[in-house]
């Protein structure tokens, strides 16, 4: 089993050094950085990071959606078989990544899960918003899909990469889970949650892109899954 790391940054200048020597600690599968048009110092952390680190650069921000379809088509290109998606802002711990890679052989989407019954107890509290709209957004996910998912966006996650080659996504921004869980469905892929620590760093970190008031962010989730819905309908 190929298996290959994607950790998309946006203005991730001080956590990047760190989640990098953390992922190569617990790991020594390569590492595939996306850099979305950060304007800060990471493309220099960049260039003097460890070795055997591909970076795909964005001249401009293009989204978290996209950073992780360049991530999912480097490892396509490339013949990996198992792609681990990880976030850079001390969310998710890499000391996480050998379980991923445990479990990955037996399902197509292995997905962190912040909400898990056997998630560790001492966890960060979620800001209210966020674990209400994740609730409802997770409930809808599983009414259409037939999953039984409790965390329907922790952004740490194994894929089989001949499963991501089926799917046809294009969502640029945070909405991409949605749409990787609808098609997932659609084509029959199998999936399972491990827990993991739900971890705050910075509650108050903006969304971007007008989505940092909650109804206008609930009502931009609920527009992909309505589209994607249409679409599979469409194709049937």
């Amino acid at each position: 089993m190929r298996p290959v790391v994607i950790i998309p940054v946006y203005n991730e200048e001080e956590t990047l050094a760190q989640v990098l020597t953390e992922v190569r600690r617990h790991t020594a599968a390569p590492i595939v950085v996306v850099n979305d048009g950060s304007t800060d110092g990471s493309a220099r952390i960049l260039q003097r990071s460890l070795p055997g680190i591909e970076v795909i650069t964005h001249a401009q921000n293009e989204g978290y959606g996209q950073s992780l379809i360049d991530g999912f088509a480097y490892a396509i290109r490339e013949g990996f078989d198992v792609a681990v998606t990880i976030d850079c802002d001390l969310q998710h711990e890499p000391r996480l990544i050998p379980r991923f890679l445990e479990v990955a052989p037996s399902f197509d989407i292995v997905s962190g899960s912040r909400y898990h019954p056997d998630a560790p107890g001492d966890q960060d509290p979620a800001p209210p918003d966020r674990q209400r709209i994740n609730a409802e957004v997770t409930r809808i996910i599983n009414d259409l899909t037939g999953y039984h998912l409790t965390d329907a966006w922790c952004g740490f996650k194994a894929y089989r990469v001949a499963g991501l080659a089926r799917m046809n996504l294009d969502e640029r921004s945070y909405g991409l889970p949605l749409q990787v869980w609808l098609q997932a469905a659609r084509l029959g892929l199998t999936a399972t949650e491990i827990p993991v620590p739900r971890i705050y760093k910075n509650p108050d970190r903006r969304f971007w892109g007008g989505l940092d008031d909650p109804a206008a962010r609930r009502t931009y989730y609920l527009s992909i899954i309505d589209r994607e819905v249409s679409r599979w309908r469409n194709s049937s």
